[in-house]
C-alpha cells in the first residue's frame, strides 16, 4: 500500500505467451484483470498495453509490481550482454570447469560454453588466503589494463572474481574501485558484494551471471520505468524476486540474477495466500502457461526455498529461490512422434507467435491447446487473451492427424486424446517429483492449477496422482500477477562464518547478524511503502566436520528495536541437533559441529487485501448458458457451459461441465463435482466425497 496515497495497485506478470495484469483498487478492495499477448522482442509493449486496458490514467496508480522473465529468457536464450571477467591468476577456467559435471550423466561427451568467452576472462596478480590473510596485494595497474582491454573488445559488463574474497574482500574492493573509475557504465559486479560465501565456482558463477544480465535487465526495467513516468505514473515500481519477495527497481538493476525465477515465484506466493485463506495449508501448485508447466510444493502454509538453482546446465545461481520444477508441457508445447514411434510433448513451444495451429498464424505442428480445442474443451468462438476472434478447429484437426494420428495409426480424436494423456502424464511426473520423491504424501495435499491452461487439467491430476481435491483460484489465469500485489518486500543476505561451534565467537556472529539487519532495514526505510510489520530471520548452514553437504538450521534470536540478541553456543548446538535429527533421523556420536554460513532475511510485511472481495455477490442460482459436445476418453458427452464469474457462493456443479471466464477455462470431468467457496474459488472433488 502506497505511503503517498490510496490508488490502484498493479501486478504484472510477463509470460512466454501472455502478459497478465491484476488491478486492485485500494479504496474499496475491488479487482480487475487483463490478459494480453506478450510482445517480442521488447516485452514492455505488452506490459503497458495490459495496464492501459484497465487504467487509462497512470497517475491513479500507487504501486506497480512486476514479475519478469527478462532475466530468465536472457539466460536460457544466451542473449545477455557481452561480459568480461577479471580474476585471480590461475582461476580463469573455474567457470568452464564447474564441478566437472556433465549434461548427460552417462554420456561420454558433454559440451558447455560459459557466458563469458575465454579470451575475455583475464587474470591479474593477487592472492587472499582462506584464512583472510593477504599474501599478494592486488596489482591495480594490471586491473586497469585488463579493464581497458575488455572495454576495447566491446564488453558491456565486467565481474571481479578473486579467490577467497568471501574471507577478506580487501583486494577485490580495491580492484572494483579501480575498474569503476574507468568503466563507462555501472555494470560492474564484485563477488564479495554479490555472494560473500565459500566455494569458488558457485560464487564465480552467480557473479558472472549477474554481470551478464545487468545491461539487459536494467535496460528493460529502465524503459518500463520511463514509459510509466511518461504516462503520469509517480508511484513505486518494484520487482518480484526469485525468493518470492519484492525489491526496489534500482536493487533489481544492481542484482538482476535474483530475478531469475521472478514470475513463477509470484504465482507460488499467491497460491499460498489463496490456499491458506480457503483452509488449505498443504498445496501443490501447477502453473500452466503457453510454454511450460511449473510445479511447486507448499507445506504447512510455507513455500520451499532452495539456496541454489541451476537455471540451465552449468548456469548455477547461488541465491534463495522458491523451489520450482519446470517441464515443457504448456498449452503451446508441440506434440511430435520420434523415430522410435513414441509420442512426445515439448520442450519446443509455439509460444505466442505463431502460437498453436488453431491460432492460424503460421504454425502447422499440433500443440496441447490444439488437442483441447479439437476435443471441445476450449470454445473456438471465444478464445482467451483477446488476440483472436475465433480459433481454427479444422486446421488443428489436420495438424493432429498429419503429425500424430497418421504416424501412430490413430484417428484424429484418439490422437488428440493421446496428446493430452502424454501431457498429463508428464505433469503428474513433475508433481510426484516435488511430493513423493521428497517424502510428501500427495493425498495430504490439494492441487492448485493456475495459468491460462492449468484448470483444464485439474481432474486429470487428481486421477493420475491421487490428490484428494483441487482448488481453482478465482482468477487462475492471472494468479502470478496477483502474487505480485500480495508479495512482501524481502532482502536476503549471506556471510561465510566457517568455524567450529566449540570455537564460535558469539559476538562476531552477532555482529554479522546486526549488519544484515541494519542493511535490510535501510532498504525497507528507503521504500515508499508502509509495512504492517517487519521481520528478521536467521539460518545457519551447518554440518559435522568431514561432511560436504549442510543442513539449514533456523536460529531463534530475538531482534528488538532493530538490535540483535547475542546468540550462545548452547543455542546453536541445540538448534543444529534438532534440524539434523529431523533431516536424517539420528545424530552422530562424538561428531564435531561446524558452522559454514549465516543466512539472514529481512522482510517488510505488506498489507494483504481481503480475498472475499473477489467472491461473487449474487445469490441467484445460475443456469448453464449453453451446452456443447466434449470428448472424454472414447465418447462425446453433452456438457453444460457456465459463466464461472457469475456462479454464487455455495453453487455445486456436477461434471461433466465447463466453467468459462476471460482468463481461463475450468474443466470438471465426469465423476467430479465443483463447489464455489466463500472466496470465489472452485473446489473440485470426486462426486462421492462432496457434501
Amino acid at each position: 500500500m502506497s505511503a503517498v496515497s490510496k490508488g490502484r495497485m498493479i501486478g504484472v506478470d510477463v509470460g512466454g505467451t501472455f502478459t497478465d495484469v491484476f488491478v486492485l483498487n485500494e479504496a474499496d478492495g475491488t479487482a480487475a484483470v487483463a490478459k494480453v499477448p506478450t510482445t517480442r522482442p521488447d516485452q514492455s509493449g505488452g506490459f503497458l498495453d495490459g495496464i492501459r486496458r484497465e487504467v487509462a490514467d497512470l497517475s491513479e496508480i500507487s504501486v506497480v509490481v512486476h514479475g519478469t522473465t527478462a532475466g530468465t529468457n536472457a539466460l536460457l536464450e544466451r542473449k545477455g550482454a557481452k561480459t568480461g571477467v577479471i580474476c585471480t591468476e590461475g582461476l580463469r577456467d573455474v567457470l568452464e570447469m564447474r564441478r566437472r559435471d556433465r549434461p548427460r550423466t552417462w554420456g561420454l561427451r558433454g559440451d558447455f560454453e560459459p557466458v563469458v568467452d575465454r579470451r575475455n576472462r583475464l587474470e591479474v596478480p593477487e592472492r587472499t588466503l582462506a584464512s583472510g590473510d593477504i599474501r599478494t596485494p592486488v596489482d591495480l595497474e594490471a586491473v586497469r589494463n585488463a579493464a581497458q582491454q575488455l572495454m576495447e573488445d566491446g564488453c558491456a559488463a565486467v565481474s571481479i572474481l578473486f579467490a577467497n574474497a568471501y574471507a577478506n574482500p580487501e583486494n577485490e574492493a580495491h580492484a572494483v574501485a579501480a575498474v569503476r573509475e574507468i568503466w563507462p557504465n555501472p555494470h560492474v559486479s564484485a563477488s564479495s558484494e554479490i555472494l560473500p560465501e565459500i566455494r569458488e565456482f558457485e560464487r564465480f558463477s552467480t557473479t558472472a551471471l549477474n554481470a551478464y544480465l545487468q545491461p539487459e535487465v536494467s535496460g528493460y526495467l529502465g524503459r518500463l520505468e520511463a514509459a510509466l513516468k511518461k504516462g503520469g505514473f509517480d508511484g513505486e515500481f518494484m520487482i518480484v524476486q526469485s525468493n518470492g519477495g519484492v525489491m526496489a527497481v534500482d536493487t533489481a538493476c544492481r542484482l538482476p540474477v535474483r530475478t531469475a525465477l521472478s514470475g513463477p515465484a509470484a504465482g507460488v506466493i499467491a497460491a499460498a495466500y489463496i490456499a491458506s485463506t480457503a483452509g488449505f495449508d498443504n498445496v501443490i501448485t501447477g502453473d500452466m502457461g503457453g510454454t511450460s508447466f511449473d510445479v511447486s510444493l507448499i507445506s504447512e502454509g510455507k513455500s520451499m526455498l532452495s539456496p541454489q538453482t541451476a537455471i540451465d546446465f552449468g548456469m548455477v545461481v547461488r541465491a534463495p529461490m522458491i523451489e520450482i520444477t519446470t517441464i515443457g508441457a504448456g498449452g503451446g508445447s508441440i506434440a511430435w512422434v520420434d523415430k522410435g514411434g513414441l509420442l512426445n510433448i515439448g520442450p519446443e513451444s509455439a509460444g505466442s507467435d505463431p502460437g498453436p495451429v488453431a491460432y492460424g498464424l503460421g504454425n502447422d505442428r499440433p500443440t496441447v491447446t490444439d488437442a483441447n480445442v479439437v476435443l471441445g474443451r476450449i470454445d473456438p468462438e471465444n478464445p482467451i487473451g483477446g488476440k483472436l476472434e475465433r480459433l481454427d478447429v479444422e486446421a488443428a484437426k489436420k495438424a493432429i492427424d498429419v503429425h500424430v494420428g497418421q504416424p501412430l495409426g490413430l484417428d484424429t480424436l484418439a490422437a488428440a486424446e493421446a496428446i493430452l494423456k502424454v501431457a498429463n502424464s508428464r505433469m503428474a511426473g513433475a508433481i510426484r517429483l516435488v511430493s513423493i520423491e521428497r517424502g510428501f504424501d500427495p493425498k495430504r495435499f490439494a492441487f492448485m492449477p493456475f495459468g491460462g491452461g492449468g484448470a483444464l487439467h485439474a481432474g486429470a491430476m487428481l486421477a493420475e496422482v491421487g490428490i484428494a481435491s483441487a482448488i481453482v483460484p478465482r482468477y487462475p489465469g492471472v494468479t502470478s500477477a496477483m502474487g505480485c500485489v500480495i508479495a512482501d518486500m524481502r532482502q536476503d543476505f549471506v556471510q561465510t562464518v566457517n568455524t567450529l561451534v566449540s570455537t564460535l565467537d558469539e559476538a562476531a556472529l552477532a555482529q554479522f547478524m546486526q549488519d544484515h539487519t541494519d542493511g535490510g532495514m535501510a532498504l525497507l526505510d528507503a521504500a515508499r511503502t508502509t509495512f504492517e510489520a517487519r521481520e528478521v530471520g536467521f539460518e545457519l548452514d551447518m554440518a559435522y566436520v568431514g561432511q560436504t553437504h549442510t543442513v539449514s538450521v533456523p536460529l531463534s534470536v530475538e531482534v528488538k528495536d532493530g538490535k540483535v540478541t547475542l546468540p550462545t553456543k548452547a543455542e546453536v548446538e541445540a538448534a543444529f541437533d534438532t534440524a539434523y535429527q529431523a533431516t536424517f533421523g539420528r545424530l552422530l556420536k562424538n561428531g564435531t559441529r561446524r558452522i559454514i554460513n549465516l543466512r539472514s532475511a529481512v522482510t517488510g510485511k505488506r498489507p494483504k487485501f481481503d480475498l472475499s472481495t473477489l467472491a461473487p455477490t449474487s445469490t441467484v442460482a445460475v443456469s448453464p448458458k449453453a451446452t456443447r459436445a466434449v470428448h472424454f476418453g472414447t465418447e462425446w458427452h453433452e456438457t453444460a457451459i457456465y459463466d464461472r464469474l457469475n456462479l454464487p457462493v455455495g453453487t455445486i456443479i456436477n461434471g461433466p461441465a465447463i466453467l468459462e471466464q476471460p482468463d481461463t477455462t475450468v474443466l470438471i470431468e465426469p465423476g467430479l463435482k465443483g463447489r464455489v467457496d466463500d472466496f470465489g474459488n472452485t473446489i473440485i472433488e470426486p462426486a462421492k466425497d462432496t457434501a
